[in-house]
């Protein structure tokens, strides 16, 4: 048997420093949230395995034969007192692809299971597969919700495509049971679609993004919401707009659910992203909004602005300027664990709890849509502030 290649050992011991480095808060505050230093999940941290031929008679110079680009948007879900990420990963070659990572923390030490997810392959059409929402659902499965992408064969144009709900299911995040996809019946495509963990009037309820093509949002008015009778045949009859494209607005562009969302005392938290257009391209943010406990597509409460926007090295990337989110835990002492990735490129922590986000969303001031009105908005609290510290004087 031959050995190794010694650039293997080299390139493990680096490996594992990185996988054993331990995280620290940032000393970013905005009384929100906590941002960390280091990403939780990157390119190099995938296993050696998946990118080299350890076989020196078949790779003698040690090369890696099939190289990852990205490590990004994940879902996340906490099982027995752990954390999992079912992480988006790209490869060199463009295709996305499932993997689940764990950790003990949730902010570091995250290593991935031995093999990626093997989806069943149902669908001859599909090309790609990537942003996974995981929804543990009270009728005891867990639900994962991605973009099922394929060429739009009625175009010559190469980079024409359509996007797709696909769903799937699991008890244990190992074995997979593929079904239809979603079908909603006044929307020709579905993109971020997730899946709430409590029925609605006994049906399954889905927040959608409805569009006109791969794209653009065309008609779509922002995120839908739509319920289904039997989710292993998913068919939504009418989608309501819940929270709204805007102009002039964070939502511009676009905007769509993040993280499933979930429940508190005074109503559903949401926490999404949005889309406007700048001289650069596009720019992601994640915004937070809540909905009502009995009618979760009626929006109550929805802050101004962004909660998390890419800050410093998260604004360099791939796809540069952009912070996405597609999971989140919450956990039972009310910590939360906000997992985002920026640029398509590389996933970070953000942690909160459940008490701070209600506060922020209930709160904190809603948007009044124009310049005049927000330095009235503004000002107003700059003289309760200034009479406040003039009393505290006195």
């Amino acid at each position: 048997m031959a050995e190794l290649h010694p650039e293997y050992a080299r390139q493990r011991a680096i490996q594992e420093a990185l996988l054993n480095r331990k995280n620290r808060k940032l000393a970013f505050y905005n009384g929100v949230y906590d941002r960390w230093e280091n990403p939780v999940l990157t390119r190099e941290m995938i296993p050696l395995t998946w990118r080299y031929d350890l076989n020196p008679a078949t790779n003698p110079y040690f090369m890696e034969r099939l190289g990852v680009n990205a490590v990004f948007n994940s879902g996340a879900i906490e099982l027995d007192g752990k954390f999992y990420l079912v992480a988006r990963v790209e490869g060199n070659d463009r295709k996305s692809f499932f993997a689940v990572a764990e950790s003990e923390s949730g902010v570091d030490g995250f290593r991935f299971w031995d093999y990626p997810v093997v989806l069943p392959d149902t669908c001859p059409e599909e090309v790609n597969v990537y942003d996974m929402r995981l929804t543990k659902h009270e009728d005891g499965w867990i639900y994962g919700v991605f973009c099922s992408e394929r060429k739009d064969a009625s175009s010559p144009d190469l980079s024409a495509a359509i996007a797709a709900a696909g769903i799937v299911r699991t008890r244990d995040l190992k074995r997979w049971e593929r079904l239809p996809d979603l079908v909603t019946l006044r929307s020709p495509q579905q993109r971020n679609v997730c899946l709430l963990p409590e029925f609605v009037d006994g049906k399954y309820a889905f927040f959608t993004r409805p569009m006109d093509d791969f794209i653009e949002t065309g008609s779509g008015g922002g995120i839908g919401f739509g319920l289904c009778e039997d989710i292993t045949r998913a068919v939504i009859d009418e989608e309501r707009i819940t929270s709204p494209r805007r102009y002039h607005t964070i939502t511009e562009s676009k905007n769509g659910s993040g993280a499933v969302p979930f429940r508190t005392e005074r109503g559903w938290i949401h926490i999404a992203h949005g889309v406007r257009n700048t001289a650069a391209g596009l720019r992601y943010v994640i915004y937070a909004y809540a909905t009502d406990l009995k009618e979760p597509w009626k929006v109550i409460a929805e802050p101004s602005g962004y909660l998390i926007a890419p800050l410093g090295a998260e604004r360099v990337g791939d796809v540069s300027n952009v912070v996405f989110t597609n999971g989140a835990i919450v956990r039972d002492n009310g910590d939360v664990f906000i997992y985002y990735a920026s640029d398509d490129t590389r996933l970070h922590v953000a942690t909160s709890t459940v008490d701070r986000l209600v506060d922020y969303v209930f709160n904190t001031p809603a948007d009044p849509l124009r310049s005049a009105d927000c330095v009235r908005q503004r000002s107003d609290l700059i003289r309760r502030n200034l009479d406040y510290l003039a009393r505290e004087e006195e």
